[in-house]
């Protein structure tokens, strides 16, 4: 095998002989290639690859458990074939539409060694060939062109250390001319849909001698920075803090940046609204999706309804059939949701919300025939369903993925609406703008909403803080619930919730509660929180400590981070074992072992599921949790059971799972747990916030223990800053609702 080092990387050269798997997708192949003599399986992200083709191959040697050695390529630069045996053996590979093995035979015979010549430039002659009409000339010599655009892209790329994967992604939105494109203007790359970090931008950029004070490089780094922004959760930053920020991101004088953040204003690429005397500046699609909420939401209120006569005497025979008695403010939600067209329903654990969308939900179905509910993630809808004994989807199967389209499209949208006549949406805290913009413009216009949330839970991951922006603005009709019942008062949980909120310590409970803390920090709270999960909550309260216990932490990183908890937890309660497969090694950040416990980290509208005695779907969601029953090494495939789905994760979608055990807050959103660990031990000042660890302890239904300290404890209670985020909905709904109560 001729093989030769370079760097701590070798260099592998020869001809692809055979094509064994190949992601046209991802650039994920795996082929053999004859080098002096050897023939050598190579695999990786490196793009199209085609029998006959000349490649020189960067990477290392490899030793796969089951097939022996295999080369593992960070990088390939292919060549056309030139030989006519070379060319021959790439055209009957079927690589080319209307060329099989016989057709590519007589071009060869045909043109020689110039027959890719006359595909791309000359593709008349190919209708020399008998059977070959000038419609498949051209189709032949235009796919021709796209393959050899594709690894034009995917060997430009390569040069500034980039993958076939994103050079496969950047073509698809540029076309034909990406080189170009991406020459003339590399900040491209750290903006839709590549979204590098804006310092791989930076350093092409460097490269193709593109100055630091361009217009180019300063308008990526405002719009960088706004994104950045946005993913904090900000859909708007104030003009003066972006200004600062950017500037000194790109370390470039402030007063240049503000011209070039006039030019992109003036150019509608960013938008400008100005709130109580203070410019704000948006990305257009957040804007839009804000606008667009609040006219929706005002246009709602201001739809003139009437309660039903009867409504007195329906919530008193509910009560009579439940045996019990609705509190005033329950009673107030009731009639709210049933005498308007759009209501949110508020309040913490144990204040009877639950009772109170049962009550709403009983009234609306007997009156209505199409009632909707649904959350934002999987779990959240499942726990709704089991809440409510009602039906209950998420809102993306709700408005159901269009997957034709290469990009997040909805079925259900203004053109195509939904047939409900009332949605109720839980968990509202959680939604996005993006998102709920899409689930108001996709309902009908006569459709009532009720919103229900915990305000004092954390906002959603994406942009957006709809909930708190609605109550902030006090324009909806709203039902705070805050009484604690009876029953509910007994759980340490949930009045130690009601505390947290109020700004108090949780009281520290003891064994015979539901809620108690243990003292530890550093190393030894590492080791707390794993004999708790792997050994003393089993051996004391009975729970499975794969299904019933999850751990949460506050952050990623540290001793009590969910990385390193979750690379100690893997190896207690699934270690390694002989007939117990594995993808990843003990180098590798990520070990995904069959029997391990794992979440879905990204919205995939794309990968498909099965459901025994249902139809087969398509979607994971970000959050999903779930178990890995089977690993393909060989294919480097998983697959995973989640609730009733059975997915199927190929070699390119690995990357969005991560072993579970312990996972952050933040991803907890939406669901409950029989029993919650919650790490408060050497947590960062970032995240030393109160809403956070009030979501931490209200993600427990039966056990909730911190392992920690008691000042991280004071330290999060105390502080209420990082709950704030940039947005303007609050105002926006204030303007639209002026301007509906004057039409």
């Amino acid at each position: 095998m001729q093989a030769q080092a370079q760097g701590q990387l070798y260099r592998l050269q020869g001809t692809v002989t055979h094509i064994i798997f190949e992601n046209p997708d991802t650039g994920y192949a795996v082929f053999e290639v004859e080098a002096g003599g050897d023939d050598v399986v190579v695999c990786g992200n490196v793009g199209s690859v085609d029998n006959g083709m000349s490649v020189t191959v960067y990477g290392r040697m490899t030793n796969h458990p089951t097939h022996g050695e295999q080369f593992l390529a960070e990088s390939c630069e292919a060549a056309l074939p030139e030989e006519e045996s070379s060319i021959l053996s790439f055209l009957s590979s079927g690589v080319l539409p209307y060329v099989g093995p016989s057709t590519a035979r007589k071009l060869v015979e045909r043109f020689g060694a110039d027959t890719l010549a006359v595909i791309g430039e000359e593709p008349h002659r190919l209708c020399e060939i008998r059977g070959l009409t000038p419609q498949k000339a051209a189709a032949i010599s235009a796919e021709f062109k796209r393959i050899y655009a594709v690894r034009e892209t995917i060997a430009w790329m390569n040069r500034f250390g980039l993958s076939a994967q994103q050079a496969v992604t950047a073509y698809r939105a540029y076309g034909p001319h990406t080189v170009e494109a991406l020459t003339q203007n590399p900040y491209l790359l750290c903006g839709e849909p590549l979204l590098l970090p804006f310092d791989k931008a930076d350093a092409v950029a460097v490269q193709l001698q593109v100055e630091l004070g361009s217009a180019l490089r300063v308008a990526a780094g405002l719009q960088y920075t706004l994104r950045h922004c946005a993913g904090s959760g900000h859909t708007c930053v104030p003009r003066q803090k972006l200004l600062e920020a950017a500037a000194r991101y790109i370390r470039i004088d402030p007063a240049r940046v503000a011209d070039v953040l006039d030019e992109l204003l003036a150019s509608g690429e960013l938008c400008v609204r100005t709130f109580a005397d203070t410019e704000y500046i948006y990305l257009p699609d957040l804007l839009r999706a804000e606008e667009d909420i609040a006219a929706r939401l005002a246009e709602i209120a201001g739809f003139p309804t009437e309660p039903p006569k009867t409504l007195a005497s329906d919530i008193r025979a509910l009560e009579l059939a439940q045996g019990m008695e609705y509190a005033p403010a329950q009673r107030e939600a009731i009639t709210l949701a049933l005498s308007s067209r759009v209501m949110v329903l508020t309040g913490g654990p144990g204040t009877g919300k639950t009772t109170t969308v049962n009550a709403i939900l009983a009234l609306y179905e007997a009156k209505y025939d199409r009632v909707a509910l649904c959350a934002p993630t999987g779990r959240a809808a499942k726990r709704l369903s089991e809440l409510t004994n009602h039906a209950a989807s998420t809102i993306h199967r709700l408005l159901e993925v269009d997957y034709t389209t290469g990009s997040v499209r909805f079925i259900h949208n203004e053109k195509n609406l939904l047939p409900f006549d009332v949605v109720i949406l839980d968990e509202m805290s959680m939604v996005d703008v993006k998102l709920f913009q899409a689930l108001l413009a996709a309902c009908r216009p006569h459709c009532r909403f009720v919103l229900v949330g915990d305000a004092d839970q954390l906002p959603s991951v994406a942009a957006g803080n709809i909930l708190d922006e609605i109550l902030r603005a006090g324009l909806l009709p709203t039902v705070r619930l805050t009484q604690i019942f009876r029953q509910a008062e007994k759980s340490l949980i949930v009045r130690n919730a009601h505390r947290i909120v109020a700004g108090e310590l949780p009281l520290a409970g003891g064994k015979e509660d539901d809620f108690f803390m243990i003292e530890a920090n550093g190393l030894r709270c590492q080791r707390l929180v794993c004999d708790l999960v792997c050994l003393r909550l089993p051996q004391s309260y009975a729970l499975d400590p794969m299904r019933d216990i999850q751990v949460l932490c506050p952050g990623k990183k540290g001793p009590t981070g969910s990385e390193e908890l979750n690379r100690l937890l893997q190896a207690r309660l699934n270690p390694p074992a002989p007939g117990k497969p594995q993808i990843g090694d003990a180098q590798a950040k990520r070990i995904l072992r069959l029997g391990d416990k794992v979440m879905q980290i990204k919205n995939d509208y794309d990968i498909p599921f099965e459901r025994a005695g249902a139809e087969a779907g398509a979607g994971a969601y970000n959050g999903d949790l779930g178990i890995i029953t089977g690993v393909d090494v060989e294919s480097r495939t998983v697959t995973v059971q989640m609730e009733d789905r059975l997915y199927r994760y190929g070699a390119d979608q690995l990357a969005e799972l991560e072993p579970a055990y312990a996972v952050t807050v933040h991803k907890s959103q939406g669901s409950e747990f029989p029993a919650v660990v919650l790490p408060v031990a050497d947590v960062p000042a970032r995240l030393c916030y109160r809403n956070l660890f009030y979501t931490g302890v209200t993600r427990a239904r039966r056990l909730c223990v911190l392992a920690g300290t008691a000042n991280t404890v004071r330290a999060m209670v105390a502080n209420v800053r990082q709950n704030r985020r940039y947005s303007g909905l609050r105002y926006l709904l204030a303007e639209a609702a002026g301007k509906a109560e004057k039409a």
